[in-house]
């Protein structure tokens, strides 16, 4: 793609236990959405909003891709630092409100409760200053998984539904398998091959790549 048409820069941090990925996303005018923060700690949380401050950014949407446990710690961190209401799909409000629950389960500390302001509906696109986001319905790996696409550019921010060479898991409450493939075959695959995949945990990866090699798609 043409450099020139390029208008936002990504940043990835890899945060807390379960090594979540958590995206800056910034515009060229310096506005910037913040996605699936995890900050799980002190240090965490530093290194977020250093970034932001280094690069003279400003927060303008606090977004999560789904709800599970790894991907909202620092929900109530960015919310209160920036004033940013959380967005997040209507079917995630249960996952969100069983947090301390999960946490439990895998041992892990309880995060800091942080209610949605708003919910994000598929279908909608978002709009990061003159930058448009598809908001893709992907369900499977939990109720309401969103992913945003941004067609212009090439990349989307897909939470933890599709990863390198592998899905995400089906096993926690509200997933399910069958609905998950297809969810990234009507939803994912059929993006452009060119099509950048950020994730939750791991790599970046492509769609041309996933679809040639990933093993639960071929």
């Amino acid at each position: 793609m043409d450099n020139a048409k390029i208008k936002t820069d990504i940043a990835a941090f890899c945060f807390n236990p379960f090594q979540e990925n958590t995206y800056v996303i910034a515009h060229t005018n310096k506005d910037c959405w913040i996605i699936d923060p995890g900050c799980y700690t002190l240090q965490d949380q530093k290194a977020l909003s250093a970034y932001i401050e280094k690069n003279g950014l400003k927060p303008v949407k606090l977004l999560n891709t789904h709800c599970h446990l790894d991907h909202i710690y620092g929900n109530k961190f960015i919310s209160e630092q920036y004033n940013l209401e959380l967005g997040v799909h209507e079917k995630e409000l249960p996952i969100l409100q069983r947090a301390d629950l999960a946490a439990r389960m895998f041992g892990a500390k309880i995060p800091d409760k942080c209610e949605p302001g708003y919910f994000i509906k598929e279908g909608e696109q978002l709009q990061l200053v003159d930058v448009l986001f598809d908001v893709l319905f992907t369900p499977g790996h939990s109720p309401g998984s969103i992913c945003f696409s941004n067609k212009e550019e090439l990349y989307a921010i897909v939470g933890d539904v599709l990863f390198q060479g592998s899905i995400g898991r089906t096993d926690l409450p509200g997933g399910d398998y069958d609905t998950l493939k297809k969810s990234i075959r009507t939803q994912l695959l059929v993006l452009d091959d060119a099509t950048e995949i950020f994730n939750g945990h791991g790599p970046s990866t492509t769609i041309s790549a996933e679809s040639r090699t990933n093993p639960f798609l071929t």
